[in-house]
């Protein structure tokens, strides 16, 4: 059974984890390449400060950002600092985020909050969304901490999300039954039409599913849908 207040935990773990990392590497390091084109690790890290600000903003019934121009722009400018203040920024942003989830009451949980586009969601769902930050871009680093690393409890309700997501997604023109070795399914893309087969471990699918893999590891009855990008 999950609640916020389990995700916020869950979250604390992570981002200590994450936090680890960091403060293994060095300046060139962070001015290296991560693995998001386009991206260092710089550009990474920075993102994942702003991020916890911006639901800061959010639980506060504020807009998450002021606009994306101001949020790339945000991200362009931290990614050239060092790792000291990269490290710093981080950890106090990830703090105050960690303060406002455990300032929510029961009835503040349930409220309606808006994200970015125009998403809307309950304030319940900020703690996982982070969670999913927090994973995702642990992996974009490049350092080592691969796919096969995630937690499986966050693989688990990660494949379930966006099995979700992509669900009649208008860019998804052909049905998809996701199968995992574990014995799940899912339905997602298309809504009708015969559906291709894409069977593979939890990670490997999840992998596929945010884009940080081509599909390694899986096995298709036709090849592998084209997915939009996230």
């Amino acid at each position: 059974m999950t609640s916020p207040a389990h995700d916020a935990a869950l979250v604390r773990e992570s981002t200590d984890r994450l936090l680890t990392v960091v403060a293994g590497l060095d300046d060139a390091a962070v001015a290296g390449p991560s693995l998001l084109p386009g991206w260092t690790r710089g550009h990474v890290i920075t993102h994942l400060a702003r991020n916890a600000d911006a639901l800061v903003r959010v639980l506060a019934g504020r807009p998450m950002y002021d606009s994306a121009e101001s949020r790339d722009a945000d991200i362009d400018k931290g990614a050239g600092r060092p790792l000291a203040a990269q490290l710093d920024d981080l950890r106090e942003a990830s703090a105050r985020l960690d303060g406002a989830f455990g300032a929510q009451s029961e009835e503040a949980w349930r409220r309606t909050v808006e994200l970015r586009n125009g998403v809307r969601d309950t304030a319940s769902a900020l703690p996982f969304r982070r969670w999913i930050e927090i994973e995702l871009h642990h992996v974009d680093l490049g350092t080592g901490h691969g796919i096969e690393d995630l937690p499986g409890a966050f693989v688990e309700r990660e494949l379930g999300t966006m099995a979700r997501r992509f669900a009649g997604h208008p860019d998804i023109t052909t049905a998809v039954e996701l199968r995992s070795e574990d014995g799940n399914t899912w339905r997602t893309g298309a809504e009708s039409g015969e559906p291709v087969v894409v069977t593979g471990g939890p990670a490997q699918l999840v992998g596929w599913l945010t884009g940080r893999t081509t599909g390694s590891g899986l096995s298709s009855s036709a090849p592998l849908p084209e997915l939009p990008a996230l």
